[in-house]
Formats: structure tokens, C-alpha cells, sequence
């Protein structure tokens, strides 16, 4: 099966497309949050050095979240459109899921960690179990502390995004090397087979994000209505 990932949901703009147990082609751009600009020329040129059209490709997959608003937007707007144009199913996975993928071979628990601003993260937690993947604490969004505190005692690797900006929080856990932080869309391809070999596929239309919280925006409004509907009751 031959898939096409995209992973926009962090400051990393990738894409990759696998063929079976072969990874055919990644590129990956960690360079400001331009995904819009960057993404559709990544795609493009990956599938012209693979001399591959897009009706070569037999599903499509993204990263749900959760992550940037805006990028997981143009990720799976992008993802949708590409299965459209070619009736082709898609699978939508976990950001964090994703991340835990970086890591196939830590005996621990995994833990993913996003930056989510005022010292909160997006977090949960995986291991390996007879070479599956199993989830133990689903995405959720709390504060670093908190996260940190259910790792406590336990033999956990911390990865993604947040483990540079939360460094002085975990420096008594295993942390991933560099190269296992970022988002990769070879990882959420990898995790997209899987679920699509256990019938996980669906049609483009049921692609959505998954936030896991308000935007700042929607946050700031339901401030503002609670204020004005307590001035009311006054």
C-alpha cells in the first residue's frame, strides 16, 4: 500500500510517502510556521523525484492534532483535497501518536510532549507491546507539572517540541535525541498503515481536526460572554 502523510500540526512543515515497509521519500522543513507556502511545493517536488502522479497514491494521511489551529488546517484541507481529486480513502492520526512512532525501540513508557503556551502541554503516553503500539494515557492538554508528576517513578523518555522549551522540568527523565523531537510524516504514515491494515480507512469527508481545546480567540470570547452574562444577572 502505497501512502502519502503530511504532518503540518508544529512549526514542521514534512511530508512522505511509504510503499509497503519502504519509506520512499521524506522531506521535512523546520523553518518558521509558512506551511501554506511550503507544502504544495514540498508534495510536488517529492512526487516528481519519485516520478509518481498523485492516482499512484492509495491512501492519504494526516496529523488530527492535536497542534497549531492553523496548521492542522492546512494539513488535512490538503490532505482532503489530494483524496478528492482521486477518490482515494484517508486516516487521520494522532499528532502525539506520531511522535511516540520516533521511538520504536525504547522499553519505557513514551511520552509526547507540545508546546500548548502558558506552560501547558499537550501530552499522552504509549509503549511497545509485542511490537504494537498501545496508547495508556490518551492526548489530553494539561500543565507541564502535571504531566511531569504522573511520569514520576516510572521509566519514561520525554520527545517533541515541548522537551526544549520545558528542558529545566524534565532534566530527570530520558529525553529523545534530536532527531526523534520533531514531527515526522514518515511517522504518521507508519502509524496510518497500521490502522488502515485494521480497517481504519474512511472517506475524505470524515477528515477533521482534533484540537483538544478552544482557540485562543474562541477562549477569549467565551470570557467575554461569561463577563457580560454575569454583568446581566447584576
Amino acid at each position: 500500500m502505497r501512502i502519502l502523510a503530511i504532518d503540518t500540526a508544529a512549526q514542521t512543515a514534512s511530508a512522505a510517502v511509504i510503499d509497503g515497509g519502504s519509506v520512499m521519500a521524506e522531506c521535512s522543513i523546520n523553518h518558521k510556521k509558512t506551511h501554506s507556502q511550503k507544502l504544495m511545493v514540498i508534495i510536488e517536488r517529492m512526487m516528481s523525484d519519485l516520478e509518481l502522479d498523485i492516482s499512484d497514491i492509495d491512501l492519504f494521511a494526516a496529523a488530527e492534532g492535536p497542534g497549531s489551529f492553523t496548521g492542522l488546517r492546512i494539513g488535512i484541507a490538503t490532505v482532503k483535497a489530494l483524496a478528492h481529486s482521486v477518490n482515494k480513502p484517508v486516516i487521520g492520526v494522532s499528532t502525539l501518536e506520531g511522535l511516540a512512532y520516533n521511538m520504536p525501540y525504547t522499553n519505557g513508557i513514551i511520552v509526547p510532549i507540545m508546546d500548548a503556551r502558558n506552560n501547558q502541554v499537550f501530552n499522552a503516553a504509549y509503549e511497545w507491546s509485542d511490537g504494537v503500539l498501545q496508547e495508556i494515557t490518551a492526548p489530553n492538554v494539561c500543565t507541564i507539572d502535571e504531566c511531569v508528576a504522573r511520569t514520576r517513578g516510572k521509566n519514561a523518555v520525554f520527545t517533541g517540541d515541548g522537551v526544549n522549551i520545558h528542558a529545566d522540568k524534565i532534566k530527570e527523565s530520558e529525553i529523545a535525541p534530536v532527531n526523534a523531537r520533531l514531527n515526522r510524516a514518515s511517522s504518521i504514515a507508519a502509524a496510518a498503515l497500521v490502522k488502515a491494515e485494521n480497517g481504519g480507512a474512511v472517506r475524505y469527508t470524515e477528515l477533521v481536526p482534533k484540537y483538544l481545546r478552544l482557540s485562543q480567540a474562541e477562549r477569549e470570547l467565551k470570557k467575554r460572554n461569561a463577563l457580560n452574562t454575569e454583568g446581566e444577572r447584576k
